[in-house]
C-alpha cells in the first residue's frame, strides 16, 4: 500500500513538472507581432489607412497615414503591439513603458535615450504644450500616488499614443480616455 502511494505521488510530481515545463516553453516561443494582421487601404488622395489587429482584438492600431507621416515609426510600433508588460523588460517578449520607448527611439530615430520615464523627460526632452504634440513626441503621466512622472508613451497622431500598459502590454490608447486625462503630466519633444 505504501509503495503504491509513493508511485502515485511520484507520478503526480512528474505530471506537474511536465505541465509546468510545457507552459514555460509555450510562453518563451510566443511572439505577439507574429499574431498580428495588417491591412492597408489607399484612398484616392494618396492617404493610407493601416489597421493592425491581433488574434484577441484588443491591441489595435487604426490610423490614417499620409505621405508625410513617419511610416517607419508606425511599422516599428506595429511590431511591438501585443507584447506583454514586463517590469524592467525591453525586448519583444516583454517590456515596460520606458524600455519600449527606448527601443523604438533607437530603431526609428537612431537615438539613445534614458531608461526611466522621469529621467527621459528630465534629460532628453524639452517640454511642449499638449496642443503642440506631433508624431514621435512623448507623453508623460503620473500614475502613482505622487505627481512624479511614472509612465511614458509615444504620441502618434489624432490624439492616439502607443505605450506599454502594465495591465495590457503594448497597445494604442487615446489621450481623451478618462484615465489618461486624469493622470496626464506633460508632453515632451526629444532634443536634437
Amino acid at each position: 500500500m505504501r509503495r503504491a502511494a509513493c508511485y502515485i505521488l511520484m507520478l503526480a510530481m512528474l505530471l506537474l513538472v511536465a505541465c509546468r515545463g510545457k507552459r514555460e516553453t509555450r510562453r518563451a516561443s510566443f511572439k505577439p507581432h507574429d499574431r498580428t494582421e495588417k491591412t492597408t487601404k489607399r484612398g484616392d488622395n494618396g492617404s493610407a489607412t493601416t489597421t493592425v489587429t491581433d488574434d484577441d482584438g484588443w491591441a489595435t492600431l487604426t490610423i490614417k497615414l499620409g505621405r508625410r507621416d513617419n511610416h517607419k515609426l508606425y511599422e516599428e510600433c506595429r511590431e511591438w503591439l501585443g507584447v506583454p508588460y514586463l517590469y524592467g523588460g525591453q525586448e519583444k517578449d516583454g517590456t515596460d513603458c520606458s524600455g519600449f520607448v527606448m527601443q523604438v527611439y533607437k530603431a526609428v530615430y537612431d537615438r539613445k535615450i534614458e531608461r526611466n520615464s522621469a529621467r527621459i523627460f528630465e534629460r532628453n526632452c524639452e517640454e511642449i504644450d499638449k496642443d503642440e504634440l506631433r508624431e514621435g513626441d512623448l507623453v508623460f503621466f503620473a500614475t502613482g500616488r505622487t505627481s512624479r512622472i511614472s509612465h511614458v508613451g509615444i504620441y502618434l497622431k489624432d490624439g492616439k499614443f502607443v505605450h506599454a500598459s502594465s495591465s495590457r502590454g503594448v497597445r494604442v490608447s487615446d489621450l481623451s480616455e478618462r484615465y489618461y486625462v486624469k493622470h496626464f503630466k506633460c508632453a515632451g519633444r526629444v532634443k536634437k
